[in-house]
């Protein structure tokens, strides 16, 4: 049952009122003037006020006003003479609800109370939503909140480091690992320092070129690219990094990046292959031994035709006993410069050179060795097939940084396994090629070594990189492939191969050109 409060001087009128309002299901407080319905209206805090507008002492336009300045959302109904429409447009302008002219009628009066509820009705709903509003905003801000402070904790805490830029380059986010991984700290770099000035000079843009292009992620991704970070103090520190290009509405917004730390990744890494290296030259010394034989015999053979010509004045059997001598000597020198490489840490001599010199050079020394083995073959043999060795260069190539030693001993390894591979071959007939090739690729230099030889088998294939592995048989050490791969390795280059039995074989080398440093000296002369 709803309260109402009757305010009238008149006894009568609040009867009759009363009895009707009664009728119609509401709770009726009555007073006779307005500061006595001011009393009651403080203690019974009614919904609605029904006040007659004159009245001895307070009339009804100041009970209106007293009743909005203690409760503004009271439902007031004034009751006016035919003469007092200005008053009854005060009272509305006073936000009264409504009004109800003497003498009072059922019909109007029950108009003016519906108005009146419905008024109260949207007010009350017009609290809840506000209320359950409030609530919401209160419980989606503690929900933004608690996400907010979950990913800074998760940021800040991450073991890698993690860095953003703006649209600018500028530095935004740098937390604790990355304090831990270069040494600055955040107050240093947020907001004063672009990304960029963590990178070594040039790296920034090569990562911004990368992270552009298909090759780690696909586009505006970057996975797993190895590079390099500049700390403090000057250190170069290696990491690997992964990150995205931010979009807003299909606009660059800025960059995050994720760095793991790889220094001591390698460290292990260097630990692993020295320690590899040293048991494996532990276990060559037994699985050569066979290999060494071979060779000693081969120069004692040499020895004993050399003397038996000298001796009995066959000088006929000097070429031939000389030549066992060299090629011996030869396999001894291959051998310890091989296991000496392969044993050994070495970090590349960058020098400012040709690619196409270190080709030539191979080249040249291969030529002359191979003409003069396919004499010798000829002669002992009598085999007619020919080995051609063919240079195809790329004379667009420019000078470069690379080490000449390492990638000489490397394409002279396979340009040898190429020659072996074609001698190999059981078709005496064959005419055989091997191709010493060069190209350009981005920032690489590419080497192919191609014959047309033996080819290698798919069971071989497997086992081509293993230690020690030779198809050679007793005439091999498998270390030549150990070594070649140690070579690049150690450039930062890869190596790959296709091969087709009887058909001939394929090997492709890449060395990252233009790696310059402290380190890197001017070409001679």
């Amino acid at each position: 049952m709803s309260k109402l409060l009757l305010i009238d001087d008149e006894e009568p009128i609040r009867k009759v009122l009363g009895l009707y309002l009664r009728s119609k299901g509401y709770e009726v407080i009555t007073a006779a003037d307005g500061r006595e319905g001011i009393e009651a209206f403080q203690q019974e805090r009614p919904p609605m006020v029904l006040t007659d507008i004159k009245m001895p002492g307070m009339d009804g336009i100041e009970v209106l006003k007293r009743v909005k300045e203690i409760n503004a959302e009271t439902e007031v109904i004034v009751i006016t003479g035919h003469g007092d429409m200005d008053l009854a447009v005060q009272a509305l302008q006073l936000d009264a609800s409504d009004f109800v002219t003497k003498p009072v009628g059922n019909e109007a009066l029950s108009v003016a109370l519906k108005r009146a509820e419905e008024r109260l009705e949207i007010r009350r709903k017009l609290k809840e939503y506000t209320d359950n509003l409030e609530v919401m905003v209160k419980e989606a801000t503690e929900e933004l909140r608690k996400a907010h402070d979950f990913q800074t904790n998760l940021i800040q805490n991450s073991i890698d480091g993690i860095m953003a830029s703006e649209k600018g380059g500028t530095i935004v986010v740098f937390n604790q690992g990355m304090e831990d991984l270069v040494g600055y700290s955040a107050d240093e770099v947020i907001g004063k320092m672009p990304m960029a000035g963590i990178y070594p000079p040039g790296v920034g843009v090569t990562i911004n070129e990368t992270l552009s292009a298909e090759a780690y992620g696909g586009k505006n991704r970057l996975v797993n690219y190895e590079s390099v970070l500049i700390s403090s103090s000057g250190e170069e520190i290696p990491v690997r990094i992964s990150g995205a290009a931010l979009f807003e509405d299909g606009e660059a917004t800025g960059v995050v990046c994720f760095f793991q730390d790889l220094r001591e990744i390698k460290r292990l890494q260097r630990e692993l292959i020295q320690s590899e290296r040293l048991s494996a030259i532990g276990q060559a010394v037994a699985g050569m031994a066979h290999y060494t034989k071979n060779i000693l015999n081969g120069l004692q053979g040499g020895v004993y035709i050399v003397n038996t010509s000298l001796n009995k004045n066959k000088p006929d059997l000097l070429p031939k006993g000389w030549s066992m001598v060299e090629n011996n000597v030869g396999r001894i020198s291959d051998l310890v410069m091989n296991m000496l490489i392969y044993s050994k840490e070495r970090e590349p001599d960058y020098v400012i050179c040709s690619p196409n010199d270190i080709a030539q050079e191979v080249y040249d020394l291969m030529d002359e060795t191979l003409q003069a083995r396919s004499a010798k073959l000829y002669d002992l043999m009598k085999k007619e097939s020919k080995i051609m060795l063919v240079k195809d260069f790329d004379l667009s190539i420019d000078q470069c940084s690379l080490d000449p030693t390492g990638i000489h001993r490397c394409l002279l390894n396979l340009v040898t396994n190429a020659i072996d591979a074609c001698a190999l071959e059981s078709d005496e007939d064959k005419d055989f090629s091997i191709i010493i090739r060069t190209r350009k690729e981005d920032d690489s230099i590419r080497f192919d070594v191609v014959d047309n030889g033996s080819g290698i088998t798919e069971e071989v294939q497997e086992k081509l990189f293993e230690r020690f592995f030779s198809t050679k048989g007793p005439k091999g050490t498998g270390l030549g492939l150990l070594v070649t791969r140690k070579i690049i390795d150690e450039h930062g280059g890869t190596i790959t191969f296709e091969s087709d039995a009887g058909k001939g074989t394929t090997f492709t080398m890449h060395f990252p050109c233009g790696k310059k440093d402290s380190n890197t000296k001017a070409p001679p002369g």
